[in-house]
């Protein structure tokens, strides 16, 4: 793993950081492929439970690192460049993977804010299923800024938290919100003044409950949110009688019962 990223798994719970405090986790060349190989890492790891997803240094990321922003300038790299019509790896190219590789990963994932979260940042903070920010974190759609769209993953991910209007408010003008800002707009799920330690204590708690049922609802959510009443209900159903009667449902059931905690094993269904 590259020391871009670093990754501590403790308790079915991995501890991932953005690792270039110097340059507020600036994503540079180096640093997508690191967090796409973080996530890549983490998808097939059925003793994982959930994610954490935080940046080291005084920001969470500020987004396009200025130096390989610089290279757009020259035109003829420009033209060369065909990453970003690039999918034959899956739906996602090279530049939406960073944040899009949040949203595949079959656990949830929580991310901690502080500092600045701007432009690709934020993207891949909305890869998260859940976001928890420092309410004066500075949080931006700020790719106008640079005469550029927001092209990281975003249309998959701003339309379940905001209604149109606010989205495009926000992308037309790149204007910085306050975490408590973004709340209040829906862009975090949550503030807390230590953000990482709020994420954690979280993390711990959806670490002791079943890892499949928690696996389950993840499915359940991303397949069926934005798909017909038919598809959601027909996977409503199948997704519950897979559960039922399995090792860690029954578990979970004689774990009250008894009153004490439950000794769950590791996730037996792939997702």
């Amino acid at each position: 793993m590259s020391d871009l990223i670093s990754i501590e798994i403790n308790d079915g719970i991995a501890d991932v950081r953005l690792n270039r405090p110097e340059k507020y986790n600036a994503l540079s060349p180096e640093m997508f492929s690191a967090i796409v190989a973080a996530g890549e890492s983490l998808a097939n790891n059925d003793d994982l439970r959930v994610v954490v997803l935080s940046g080291n240094g005084p920001g969470f990321c500020a987004g396009l690192d200025m130096g390989s922003f610089q290279g757009m300038q020259n035109t003829d790299q420009k033209s060369s460049d065909s990453s970003l019509q690039d999918f034959s790896e899956g739906p996602a190219n090279r530049a939406q993977k960073p944040a899009y590789a949040w949203k595949r990963l079959p656990v949830p994932v929580i991310a901690a804010l502080h500092g600045v979260a701007y432009g690709g940042g934020l993207q891949v903070a909305l890869g998260a299923d859940i976001r928890i920010a420092d309410p004066d974190a500075k949080l931006s759609v700020m790719e106008i800024k640079w005469g550029l769209i927001p092209d990281m993953s975003i249309t998959q991910t701003l339309r379940d938290l905001m209604p149109i209007d606010v989205a495009k408010e926000l992308t037309f003008s790149g204007r910085i919100l306050s975490g408590t800002e973004a709340q209040s707009l829906g862009l975090v799920t949550r503030t807390a003044k230590h953000p990482l330690d709020a994420a954690m204590a979280l993390a711990k708690e959806i670490a002791g409950k079943s890892p499949d049922a928690i696996r389950f609802a993840k499915k359940l959510f991303e397949e069926s949110w934005h798909a017909d009443e038919a598809t959601g209900l027909a996977l409503e159903s199948s997704l519950q009688t897979t559960l039922i009667g399995s090792d860690n449902q029954l578990e979970a059931i004689k774990a009250n019962f008894e009153k004490r905690g439950p000794d769950f094993g590791p996730a037996t269904f792939k997702v």
